[in-house]
This record gives C-alpha cells, sequence and structure tokens, in this order.
C-alpha cells in the first residue's frame, strides 16, 4: 500500500491560446472535461507551451462540480481544469491507477475544497492508499475492468438507440408535425384531447386528514413515470373525483422542460396530479395516447411549442395555450401501427434497462473487489 503523493506526479494543464474543431498541421487533441466522459467531441489546439499528456497518464478533472471525474488512454494538451497524474515509477499500470480512481470518485468530491467553484483536495488525492500487485496482476484486473466497463457502456447505448429509432420511425409515418410535411388533417389539440391542469398545492389548506399520492413535474421523464419520490397532499371527496388518473391518461409537463410527457399505466392503484402538470385524455376516436405523447416529443425538439408557450421568468405551457395547440391528427389505422412498434421497443428497452442495471451492479462489484469499498 502506497499513498498517491509518493508514486504520481501532479501536473496542472492550462488554457491553449488557438483551439479548433478539425485537425490541422501543427495541432494536438485539446482535452477538456468533456473529454474524461463517454462519446466526448473532439478539439484541437496548437500551444508551444502547452502541457501534454500521453496514454501513460492518467487525468483527472480539477476544478468544477465533475471534480474528480477520471480519464486515460488519452493523449493531447491538457485544459486548465484538468490535471495529469503521472506515475514515478515503472511498476504501476495507468489503467489499473485509473480504474482505483474511478472507485474513489464518491469520496474525491465529498472532499473537494472551494466555496463557490469545488476544487480537489490535493492533500486529501495524495493521502489515498494504493495496493501495488505485480505489473501482471495490475494489467489482469485492469483488463477486467475495462471489459465490465465497456459492457455497461454498450447497453447504454443500446437504450440511446431505441429512443432514436423510435423518432425515426415517427418521421416516417407522420413527418416533421410542425410543419405537417405529411399534409394531414389538423385540429385544435382541445378537439383531440381533452385537457385540464391538476391541483394546486396551497400549504394553508393542508389538514392531513385527507393524504392522497400525487405527480408532480419531477414525476414525468420523456415516455415514463418516476415514482422513485412520489408527494402527498390533501385531496377532498370532489377533488378525488376531478384529479385521479385513469390508465391511458397523457401527462404533460406545463413548465420546466415543456411539453415533457408520459403516459400513466395505473402504476399505483390510486394517484392525482399537481397543477404543474396537464392531464389529456385523448378522444378514442382521433388519437391514442402513444402518438400524442411522442407528438409532443417531436414538437417539443423542433421548436413547435415555441407559438404556444408563455414565458414570465420561465417558460410554460398554459391550460389555454395547450388548448389551442394546432397539432395534425393522422389516421387511427397509422397511429395503431406506430403504437404496435412503440410497444415493441418499450419492451426491449426494458429488457435494455435490466441489463445495463445488471452491467452497472457487476461493475461496481468488480471495482469493490479490486479496490475494497468503491
Amino acid at each position: 500500500m502506497k499513498p498517491l503523493g509518493e508514486i504520481v506526479k501532479i501536473i496542472k494543464g492550462g488554457k491553449a491560446p488557438e483551439v479548433f474543431d478539425e485537425p490541422r498541421p501543427g495541432a494536438y487533441p485539446y482535452l477538456q472535461i468533456e473529454d474524461l466522459r463517454p462519446d466526448p467531441t473532439p478539439k484541437y489546439a496548437i500551444d508551444k507551451d502547452g502541457t501534454i499528456a500521453t496514454k501513460e497518464d492518467v487525468l483527472i478533472a480539477w476544478d468544477g462540480a465533475n471534480a474528480g471525474t477520471i480519464g486515460f488512454n488519452l493523449e493531447g494538451y491538457i485544459g486548465s481544469t484538468i490535471a495529469i497524474l503521472r506515475p514515478t515509477q515503472d511498476d504501476i499500470h495507468a489503467p489499473y491507477l485509473g480504474y482505483f480512481l474511478r472507485s474513489k470518485f464518491s469520496e474525491i468530491q465529498e472532499n473537494t475544497t472551494g466555496a463557490t467553484i469545488p476544487h480537489v483536495n490535493r492533500g486529501y488525492l495524495e493521502s489515498l492508499r494504493l495496493l501495488l500487485p505485480p505489473l501482471p496482476e495490475q494489467r489482469r484486473i485492469a483488463s477486467l475492468l475495462s471489459r465490465a466497463d465497456r459492457l455497461r457502456r454498450l447497453r447504454r447505448v443500446g437504450d440511446s438507440l431505441s429512443a432514436s429509432l423510435l423518432q425515426s420511425v415517427f418521421l416516417e409515418m407522420f413527418g416533421n408535425p410542425k410543419t405537417n410535411s405529411k399534409h394531414w388533417q389538423v385540429e385544435k389539440f382541445n378537439d383531440v384531447c381533452e385537457s385540464r391542469l391538476g391541483k394546486m398545492l396551497d400549504e394553508k389548506q393542508q389538514t392531513g386528514k385527507h393524504l392522497r399520492s400525487y405527480l408532480r413535474n419531477i414525476n414525468i421523464q420523456w415516455a415514463n413515470i418516476d415514482l422513485s419520490d412520489v408527494a402527498q397532499m390533501d385531496f377532498n371527496e370532489k377533488d378525488r373525483e376531478e384529479f385521479r388518473l385513469k390508465n391511458g391518461d397523457v401527462l404533460i409537463c406545463e413548465g420546466g422542460e415543456v411539453g415533457r410527457s408520459a403516459i400513466w399505466r395505473d402504476e399505483m392503484p390510486e394517484c392525482y396530479f399537481q397543477k404543474a402538470l396537464h392531464r389529456a385524455r385523448p378522444n378514442p376516436k382521433l388519437a391514442i395516447p402513444e402518438y400524442i405523447i411522442w407528438l409532443m416529443f417531436m414538437m417539443a425538439q423542433t421548436g413547435g411549442l415555441g407559438d404556444f408557450t408563455s414565458q414570465v421568468t420561465i417558460a410554460h405551457l398554459t391550460g389555454e395555450k395547450l388548448k389551442e395547440l394546432v397539432i395534425p391528427v393522422p389516421s387511427m389505422p397509422q397511429q395503431e401501427q406506430f403504437a404496435r412498434v412503440v410497444r415493441q421497443v418499450e419492451s426491449l428497452r426494458s429488457r435494455q434497462a435490466e441489463s445495463a442495471r445488471q452491467g452497472e451492479v457487476l461493475f461496481q462489484a468488480l471495482l469493490s473487489q479490486s479496490f475494497g469499498e468503491a
């Protein structure tokens, strides 16, 4: 066991005078915090006085909200928020050191310094003690962790590709909803879906006698209901009649990420909704829930909600504005065909999510076994 301060040299980076989006003669990759995460956007720089990292180094985000983020197997100039951890002896395998530091990310973050901008605590970092088995064993452990890490990343990519697939299918079947490129019949949202905002939370009127669970903006993700944090407030008999959710209701965020939508599928036996959400009930002769949530998604992505969004301090979609929203209404057979595709992809994504969860558990278990509690 050796403290990091005895086996690595810390070298801070600097801001490059010239940074480019494309490679050019004399330029090297320019590494910033984004490059320590998956799917970075490459940048290039020319800096005769710059600090250059090699693939034998470990990189750490030194400043900012992501301080403690680790990268390795990278080379190029390093930016001002990055530091090199360069081994000072030959018996240290950089990926082994890198995975060790990733296992300590939470601890490094908890011990940052700085009142407004977090910085890695150099003293704490140098005090971390690393077990140094023989070099072949370090390589074996790093190789095992690399395979597990790659597996979990691939599973995340699979989930992202599934979402992209549905966007592509929507555009292929229905076109751009903002321009109605396929010339569908158009209707006002209020003529397609009965909609209303939820109950306003009034702390003064809370008695605790009629507590019921209700959904807030935070519970609605795109095409997904998150029930990890469900609040309660009073709903009297009249409220329960008015605000109770039914299977197939579409919930639409009024503020925040305007238009973010999901379908309620009776995930709880009894649930209501707050004023931050619109509840839309499609007319079954005109629209189905799967079409409505993906319509809202595509409208949000293409700017189709802009003219119907009010903004005082933050953007929001009022009840009246939503009712007046003009939307394309494809034929029911085509909507039902799209819904079948959605259900198939959601089933696949559910399996992918479980696979990703298992991959994450495996990776964290391997980190823990290799370096102690992660």
